[in-house]
């Protein structure tokens, strides 16, 4: 990894209209100078230096806001010489990341041929075709082709697929006219948003993880080990198995095809029936089994086992989906039930879901959930969000990641914060929701302690050499754009990050090593909240 330039900045760029800050690690003054023309087209001066707890460093911010002019840029610190990578200003800054977050899903699909017009030299064969043996059954076999490989590996898992769709739709819902450019894809037509043809191909997947006999929904579809990393997903051929159904899974599924009812019924209102009645289908399972117990992997199986000990908030989340998309007072009912019990209503991650079914209550009718509630969450979502500025105010970076935060993936939890911000923002109109979340995003695209683009394919020091199968076994040298790395993860959970990273602080605690899977790997539910996020500053 190179060394980190002195000044960092978001190596992408900054909208013109919004607050744009380099971190520097001398304090004096800078000046921003025109790429083009070599002009200096703006002076100033850093803050005080500040110590940032999760790198170590004492850095001070430059603030160049004023500067709105569209063009391409560089800071130049006046005494040392010091440059930055080079950057954008302009109206939408963000569209070609954005539609490579959401294109990256296109290269996670599953038992289709990726072809060279849609998928540039990162091709591959239709992969994982053969039927799955239900676990415990050998002779039940059942259909489990397409959707997306969860991560690095082959795996396709309920949960954290759920998270992903949901993302997905929500941005459609929230920001539509970021989605109104095609990607292209294999089903672009114009008369539907691409978004909802890439989510339409994992919920037809997850569609067949319902099991046909009890409603309940399986909650992975794996072989029982990890293949090697350099194995194309088409040789891959090992058994797959679908693991037993559980209370999580089996909420998710509920509450995500409820949502995809809403989303789809314009489109296709046979394929939102389908959706409405699988979610029906699967609640009548949770009401059948409350006390059901969570997903354990048995013995003989080492695929990634997305365990979760609590699973109100994903009845919560369904309840509120079925309630949202039915108006029935049976799935109100057990909405409010369910608000009333211990687990987070904020939390936007694959194991804890609450938030989501926060989010369906606070955009259903008032009348619909009742003011008390309709207070009760808005209260906690407010709180939520005042703690991530709280966070992101006492870092040097501006980056709301407590140092506990860098886990497995911190880079989800990044992105998850900047969407409750944005959400915020538009629930109680105060702008600096929205100016944290977008301090979010300079953190992902570089403005962060390693100097690094956490998306792969944008930026002049992006990430390289993801823990990706397809990538590592496609001789191609550059990875697929649009991916995003988990992120620094001080726990070293992983050989190479042990044997590199050890005793350095938490936010260095990455390396761009295919090898590195707790800090460099890939994920579903790593992009999907990035496009959300993204989606607001790319229409």
């Amino acid at each position: 990894m190179q060394t980190a330039r002195r000044i960092v900045v978001n190596q992408i760029g900054y909208p013109a209209d919004g607050e744009k800050k380099a971190i520097f690690w001398d304090e004096g003054e800078f000046e921003v100078v025109d790429a083009e023309t070599g002009a200096a087209v703006f002076r100033g001066a850093t803050a005080a230096p500040r110590t940032d707890g999760a790198s170590g460093d004492s850095v001070a911010a430059g603030d160049f806001t004023p500067l709105d002019t569209p063009g391409r840029y560089y800071i130049r610190h006046v005494r040392t010489g010091d440059r930055s990578a080079t950057f954008a200003i302009g109206p939408a800054p963000y569209e070609d990341v954005h539609r490579g977050l959401l294109k990256a899903f296109y290269f996670f699909r599953c038992g289709t041929e990726l072809t060279e017009p849609y998928a540039g030299p990162w091709t591959h064969k239709a992969c994982h075709l053969s039927e799955g043996i239900v676990y415990g059954e050998p002779s039940r076999r059942l259909d489990g082709r397409g959707g997306w490989h969860d991560a690095g590996d082959y795996g396709k898992y309920t949960v954290p697929a759920a998270k992903a769709v949901a993302d997905l739709l929500l941005a459609h819902e929230w920001f539509p006219d970021a989605f109104r450019k095609p990607l292209p894809l294999p089903e672009t037509d114009g008369r539907m948003p691409d978004v909802l043809h890439e989510c339409r191909w994992e919920l037809e997947f997850l569609l067949k993880m319902q099991d046909p006999a009890t409603g309940g929904a399986f909650h992975k579809l794996t072989t029982k080990r990890f293949p090697p990393l350099d194995r194309k997903p088409e040789d891959d051929l090992d058994d797959l198995y679908f693991l037993p159904v559980s209370p999580t899974a089996t909420g998710c599924l509920a509450a995500v095809t409820a949502m995809a009812s809403r989303a789809y019924r314009p489109y296709d209102a046979a394929f939102a029936d389908r959706c409405l009645a699988s979610a029906r289908r699967a609640w009548a399972w949770l009401a059948a089994n409350p006390d059901a117990p969570n997903f354990k992997n048995p013995e003989n199986v080492h695929t990634g086992e997305y365990g979760d000990d609590c699973h109100d908030d994903e009845r919560f989340w369904a309840a509120a989906e079925l309630f949202r998309a039915t108006g029935e007072a049976r799935y109100r009912d057990e909405m409010k039930r369910l608000a009333g019990r211990p687990f987070s209503k904020t939390a936007l991650g694959w194991a804890d879901v609450g938030g989501y079914g926060t989010i369906a209550c606070l955009l259903h009718d008032e009348a619909g959930i009742g003011p008390d509630l309709r207070d009760t969450l808005l209260a906690e979502w407010k709180s939520g969000a005042d703690r991530i500025l709280r966070t992101a105010d006492a870092s040097g970076f501006a980056v709301a990641l407590e140092t506990g935060d860098y886990i497995w993936g911190s880079n989800m939890l990044v992105m998850n914060n900047a969407m409750h911000l944005l959400i915020a923002g538009r629930l109680f109109g105060d702008p600096a929701y929205e100016k944290t979340a977008l301090d979010q995003v300079h953190y992902l695209l570089g403005r962060n302690a390693l100097d690094l683009s956490f998306v792969t394919g944008f930026g002049d020091r992006a990430v390289q050499n993801p823990h990706y199968r397809p990538g590592v076994a496609d001789g191609v040298a550059d990875p697929v754009p649009g991916f995003v790395a988990g992120g620094p993860n001080a726990r070293l959970q992983d050989d190479v990050a042990r044997q590199s990273l050890a005793g350095l602080p938490p936010a260095r605690c990455f390396i761009d090593h295919r090898d590195s899977y707790s800090t460099n790997e890939v994920a579903i539910y790593w992009n999907s909240p990035a496009v959300f996020v993204l989606s607001r500053w790319s229409a």
